[in-house]
């Protein structure tokens, strides 16, 4: 068995950034310490949070190829939280990734250090990259609405025999087509769009949840976001957001006792605020009707930095990934992506989701 877990990552942006920090922050903590803050296990299987290893990295901004990943990771437009200042040179180049539908046009009314600059460069051989490094899984870090570019990297990880792992919301492991041709070729998948630590998301199903569970019915609800990344910049072009509001709106819903539908459930990003930089605002509401049709409702505001509240749900899916490829199971990952993403192929409840991982962790659950 490889004890090393060897990661690629598609798109070297704030989400990418915090994982890595994390890696490096975390890369001596104790065997016996269960409690990290962020993960739900120090040591999943056999595999420590040291035994994670980036071995590839693609992008597209001319800001980052080229430079090794612990130079690349902190330039701008990237402006997460950085918690881990010192990252050892990784030996590891950006290399250039295809542009394809990753960089929306209106970005180029904004300033540079905002927005993606794209490098003249001709696309490197990802699928040769891949094999070259020794990757066993690929990280999907494309900017929301890149469907040709997810696409593209999920064909990669096929043809390369590279598990994959899609934090965004483009459907790949929840759709029944893609998710065949990785059961064919025995790769896994894990997938889509990932759940935050604590985020907008998480936040709302567990609040629709307890609702459900009290006898509360629940007709109305909105969720509001606000940000100064380059994912809220991206998303100003309203066109890319369709998948991220099914992502969003069918993770809520699969809490609740019935649907409420266009009209009554509102989820989804609001606006582009720069000096808010990788802080994100929520504001959620919900409103019902306990006993005697009597009113209730709740208003709620969340701010949390985005990227590191995904970087460690991440490091728990890298880990869930290399089970997988270490006892040869393909197609998509239903627990693991259950608990960890907003769309995986079956919405199931957090409790529910949180026991079958732990069966699969042991080995009682081949998925």
């Amino acid at each position: 068995m490889n004890k090393k877990i060897k990661v690629a990552i598609a798109g070297l942006g704030n989400c990418a950034s915090s994982l890595i920090q994390g890696l490096e922050y975390y890369k001596n903590v104790d065997d016996n310490d269960e409690l990290v803050p962020g993960l739900m296990h120090n040591t999943i299987g056999d595999y420590k949070i040291s035994d994670i290893e980036i071995t590839a990295v693609f992008d597209i901004d001319k800001r980052k190829v080229g430079k090794d990943v612990a130079e690349a990771m902190f330039e701008k437009p990237n402006n997460t939280t950085v918690f881990c200042p010192k990252i050892p040179k990784t030996g590891v180049t950006v290399k250039m990734g295809p542009v394809l539908d990753g960089v929306a046009e209106h970005m180029s009314e904004y300033r540079e250090d905002q927005r993606f600059i794209v490098a003249d460069e001709k696309s490197s051989n990802v699928v040769e990259e891949l094999k070259k490094s020794g990757a066993q899984m690929l990280i999907n870090y494309m900017p929301v609405g890149s469907q040709k570019a997810t696409e593209f990297y999920a064909e990669a990880c096929l043809e390369a025999g590279v598990g994959f792992i899609n934090a965004m919301p483009v459907f790949i492991c929840s759709d029944k087509n893609w998710v065949k041709r990785f059961e064919e070729k025995n790769i896994p998948c894990l997938g889509d769009d990932i759940k935050a630590q604590v985020g907008a998301t998480i936040t709302h199903r567990t609040l629709a949840h307890l609702f459900s569970e009290r006898g509360v019915t629940v007709d109305k609800s909105y969720q509001l976001n606000f940000g100064g990344n380059t994912d809220f910049l991206n998303m100003l072009e309203r066109k890319r957001l369709k998948s991220k509001k099914v992502s969003k709106t069918e993770a809520v819903e699969a809490e609740l006792s019935q649907r409420l539908g266009y009209d009554n459930l509102h989820i989804g990003p609001s606006d582009f605020i720069p000096f808010l930089n990788d802080n994100k605002i929520c504001f959620l509401r919900m409103e019902g009707r306990k006993f005697g049709n009597v009113p209730v409702s709740v208003e709620l505001k969340l701010s949390v930095e985005d990227s590191p509240n995904s970087a460690g749900v991440i490091i728990d899916a890298v880990r869930m990934m290399k089970l997988a490829l270490d006892r040869g199971t393909g197609g998509a990952l239903l627990s693991p992506s259950a608990y960890f993403m907003k769309h995986p192929m079956e919405q199931i409840t957090d409790d529910k989701a949180r026991e079958m991982v732990e069966e699969f962790i042991l080995n009682k659950r081949e998925r």
